[in-house]
Formats: structure tokens, sequence, C-alpha cells
């Protein structure tokens, strides 16, 4: 194979694992578009692939598309009325719709259904 060194290659018996612990580390990260979670998974995959980085505003227009805002989140979570968490981000970042906005609010079950 042209501009690879084979003999630096991990064994194929390796291969599998090395991938899993990079999935498995790539996969808690929340990523939108843009954002904190874009640049750690792009540092993550740096360590074993070159990567040419080029960061862009948000706002700039790229053909018929401009690019959002960054969407970052620390945390989210719906609590029942007893404050235990029914919905937590902090164990699945699924539980987010990306670029959803803050609040902070009461509301009863029949609005949230």
């Amino acid at each position: 194979m042209a501009g690879i060194d084979v003999d630096a290659l991990p064994a194929m018996s390796d291969v599998g694992e090395e991938m899993y612990a990079v999935m498995a580390e790539l996969y808690p990260i929340c990523r939108s578009l843009t954002g904190d979670g874009v640049r750690r998974s792009f540092e993550i995959l740096q360590r074993d692939v070159p990567l040419e980085i080029t960061e862009i505003p948000s706002g700039t227009q790229v053909f018929d598309w401009t690019l959002p805002r960054e969407w970052n989140i620390r945390d989210a979570w719906i609590a029942g009325p007893d404050g235990t968490r029914v919905v937590d981000f902090g164990s699945s970042n699924l539980h987010v719709l990306g670029y959803s906005f803050p609040t902070r609010s009461r509301i009863s079950l029949c609005e949230l259904l």
C-alpha cells in the first residue's frame, strides 16, 4: 500500500480492541454540527488519523447554507414532582434534541405530553 508503513500497523488481533476503545471514548460525547463536542471528537481521532482541521465562523455563507451558531450543552433533565429525574442528559445525550433552547420551568404532565 502506497504511503502506509505496514510494519507500523497493529496486529490484526489487536485492531478490534483498539477500535472499540476509540468508539467507547467517542460515544458519550454530545456532538452537533458545531461546538465543543465536535472539537473534542476530532482531538481524539487526531491521535490515530492525520487530520487538517479548519474552523469557519458561525454565520458564514457556504454555498446555499449559512453555518449555524455553536450549540453546546452542559446538562438537562426532566424531574418528577418528587425530584427524581425521569429524563437525564447525563445518562444519555439522546435525551435532548440538538439545538433545543434552555428553559427552567414547571409544567404539568398534560402539557409535557
